[in-house]
């Protein structure tokens, strides 16, 4: 029978430049570490763009369990970023491109009836023939997912193709009976051996079961009457699959699977239906970090942010921008939420073919290893890919990643995610079955209003296409407070008020097939300097720690959870230079209390946002509370004399880029570029280099929102840091935003920086 021992303890760790393959006795002096581990978890959050990449080691012993003979002895590694090489015994076993995709090594031959030496290379250095290329996010570096060894008989469910399962399963539904489709892959199967497929339901009765001879591939219906369907958060009801190799009445190998029965569809005029049932999808996206861990999680964090999830109230997550933890996609079968999977191809598409494969390779791991999850029903192949240009390169690697996976998986549709400035009418959004945007109008340009005017010029556009909102958001800094927010201004009631509004205008359009809010939680990008905070996207509904809920988080639990609840919003705003100041409640009951020391101040009828005017405060303290139902939430706020300069960011960089910075310019007096003065600053020149310069950094900021049509802060330009000028204002892309006069714009831009002495 199938064996496993996962390797958590007992690693040695060296950042140090190794020549050879290390052993244990080389390790004196290294680091102990267990394993998930990230050598990024701190320098990949406090900014500066400069969190070390490179090569390092791990070593540890294996000491393996007696086995029987014959036995095979598998290595699993669940994530290794971003190439990893694994040596057993001074042998190479294994190598692995990609930093979010599981992959496993036959290790028998190497090993030895005396010690075993494990030693793992992993690089996360920059590598142009893998994705992601360019993001807004932390590459972290590490044996960052479990490391486990699999022991089987040498007849067993297959181990080798992608690191998937060895089995699939799907349904479809007939009469209230749901048609199982499963399969198993077999390695060295014997005469005489049978394949069982048994099917129990949540008591661990038998509902269903098949038997037939194992072959290397078998397929096999069964039938499941009157099946209890999977109902997304309402009921997320699992049958277990459990496959098995049997000889002689021996079970040599075996594997359960978690299997949802449910069908599901996505019309462009009313939006997505689970079991038949209107089910629009309302949630969040996800990244896999954590303060002081980086993306090197354990299964309880996994578990922590799916309840919290949960606790919100939404029904979908998309996991951006890349292949998650398995542990994660199963608590996303367990809890019922309806999930989008993709890969990390994003921002930027390198025209290298080894890069395309790569895709390749990636979308092949994601959808064979994650095949069998109730939860997903999309696969991504892009996000905001269109923001290094387009060509017709580009749509034909799109076109070949959608074929690959409707031929991987037929029961699933496809979708990707445009950056905002993809035109209604591009050719991108006829690629994927179904299709979503990213808007920040709000935040990084326009009026929250403008929201809701594109979504319905896009439907309008588009009757025949389902689509969705795949991102949006703004920041939110729980130091930062004001009764006057702004865009901008980084409050926490700026955020809270921007989500009020995007909730409602997503309440009233129930035909947007999915909404993803960016994001759950504030994440890791060590190039980022937003609103005071280094190294971190602060959009998410919740602090990066899981500690703390910003306001914004109740504006959505108002809106999505069915259990009761209250919360008086603004509460870290506790100090106020006013005699009487308005206070928010946010419920999804119909009808809030308020009372001011104890007394009644006004009750209001209404839903999810309850706005008390002219609360009076008394000198010193006073105390709030607010009753809705049976629930009771309260805070205390504090009369100052004058406003909390802490409460109120200044901007060092003094607000954005100048939208309009051409309009003076006579564009066609403009000399082009010519030879460059190497003394001073150039298009040539990488964005890390320029914004380092406040004068250079200025006019980069100037020149990309200009082109962008959006605003653009140069600490924001730090995400592309490894760019020249010259690639990130490319024409076509967003950055390059219309091609009318961009030869005369970078000639401008140009000269503008050959001003500036380096």
């Amino acid at each position: 029978m199938r064996t496993t021992q996962t390797l958590h303890d007992g690693w040695l760790f060296t950042k140090d430049q190794i020549d050879g393959v290390p052993t244990c006795s080389d390790a004196k002096g290294w680091r102990p570490v267990t394993v998930p581990h990230s050598w990024n978890a701190l320098d990949g959050q406090d900014g500066g763009a400069d969190y070390w990449r490179g090569a390092c080691w791990y070593v540890t012993e294996l000491t393996l369990p007696e086995s029987a003979p014959g036995t095979r002895t598998y290595l699993e590694f669940e994530g290794a970023a971003t190439v990893a090489e694994v040596y057993v015994n001074g042998h190479k076993v294994a190598e692995h491109e990609g930093a979010y995709g599981a992959f496993r090594a036959d290790v028998t031959d190497v090993l030895t009836d005396a010690a075993n030496e494990l030693a793992v290379r992993v690089d996360n250095a920059e590598r142009s023939d893998i994705y992601p290329q360019m993001a807004d996010f932390t590459f972290y570096g590490g044996l960052y997912r479990p490391v486990t060894v699999i022991q089987v008989n040498p007849t067993h469910f297959d181990l080798d193709y992608h690191a998937g399962p060895g089995v699939t399963v799907s349904s479809t539904i007939e009469d209230g009976n749901a048609l199982l489709d499963a399969r198993a892959w077999v390695s060295d199967p014997q005469e005489g051996d049978q394949v069982y497929f048994e099917v129990t339901d949540d008591c661990e009765t038998i509902v269903a079961a098949a038997t037939m001879p194992a072959a290397a591939s078998v397929r096999t219906e069964i039938t499941i009457p009157d099946a209890h369907l999977w109902q997304g958060t309402e009921d997320p009801y699992l049958y277990t699959v459990t496959a098995s190799i049997v000889r002689h009445n021996e079970v040599v190998d075996q594997i359960e699977v978690a299997h949802g029965v449910r069908e599901f569809r996505f019309d462009p005029a009313q939006g997505f239906f689970l079991n038949g049932k209107l089910t629009p999808l309302r949630g969040v996206s996800r990244h896999q970090d954590r303060l002081g861990k980086g993306n090197a999680l354990e299964y309880a964090d996994h578990f922590e942010d799916a309840a919290l999830i949960s606790e919100l109230g939404a029904n979908t997550i998309r996991l951006a921008h890349y292949q998650q933890s398995q542990d994660f996609y199963d608590l996303c079968d367990r809890f019922g939420f309806v999930v989008w999977a993709e890969i990390p191809f994003i921002s930027r598409m390198n025209a290298d073919p080894a890069a395309h494969r790569d895709c390749i390779h990636q979308m092949t791991e994601l959808i064979t290893q994650s095949f069998n999850h109730a939860s997903i029903l999309m696969w991504g192949i892009s996000n905001e890919i269109l923001i290094g240009g387009d060509s017709p390169q580009l749509v034909a690697n799109l076109k070949e990643l959608n074929d690959l996976a409707h031929r991987l998986d037929p029961t699933r549709p496809t979708t990707m995610a445009q950056v905002s400035s993809t035109p209604m009418d591009s050719e991108h959004n006829q690629i994927t079955d179904i299709l979503s945007y990213n808007h920040y109008f709000g935040w990084y340009g326009g009026k929250m209003e403008d929201n809701e005017a594109w979504v319905d010029q896009f439907h309008a556009m588009h009757p025949d296409r389902s689509f969705g909102l795949s991102e949006y958001g703004c920041e939110g800094i729980i130091s930062y407070h004001t009764d006057d927010p702004q865009c901008g201004d980084y409050s926490e009631e700026y955020q809270a008020l921007y989500h009020e509004h995007m909730a409602d205008i997503i309440d009233q359009r129930p035909w947007l097939w999915g909404t993803h809010v960016w994001n759950m939680f504030d994440f890791g990008c060590d190039a980022r300097n937003e609103g005071g905070v280094q190294g971190r996207n602060n959009k998410g509904l919740m602090t990066i720690d899981r500690k703390i809920r910003k306001d914004s988080f109740y504006v959505y639990q108002a809106h999505w959870s069915k259990e009761p609840m209250v919360h008086i919003a603004s509460k870290r705003f506790a100090k106020r230079a006013s005699d009487a100041i308005t206070v928010k409640v946010y419920s999804n009951q119909p009808s809030v209390t308020l009372f001011v020391d104890g007394v009644e101040h006004a009750t209001i009828v209404g839903s999810h946002v309850f706005s008390f005017a002219d609360v009076p405060l008394h000198e010193g303290f006073t105390h709030i509370s607010a009753k809705a139902g049976e629930l009771t939430d309260s805070t205390t706020f504090e009369k100052v004399a004058e406003p909390w300069a802490p409460y109120v960011f200044v901007d060092p960089e003094g607000g954005a880029g100048v939208s309009n910075w051409f309009d003076d310019v006579n564009l066609d007096e403009v000399q082009a570029i010519g030879d460059i003065d190497e003394t001073c600053f150039s298009v040539k020149d990488l964005i890390n280099d320029i914004i380092a310069n406040k004068e250079a950094a200025q006019v980069l900021a100037n020149a990309a929102s200009s082109m962008a049509g959006m605003r653009v802060k140069a600490s924001m330009l730090g995400i592309m840091g490894n760019q020249s000028v010259e690639s990130l204002l490319a024409e076509g892309g967003m950055m390059g935003g219309a091609t009318e006069n961009h030869s005369e714009k970078l000639a401008y831009i140009n000269q503008q920086l050959q001003r500036i002495k380096k």
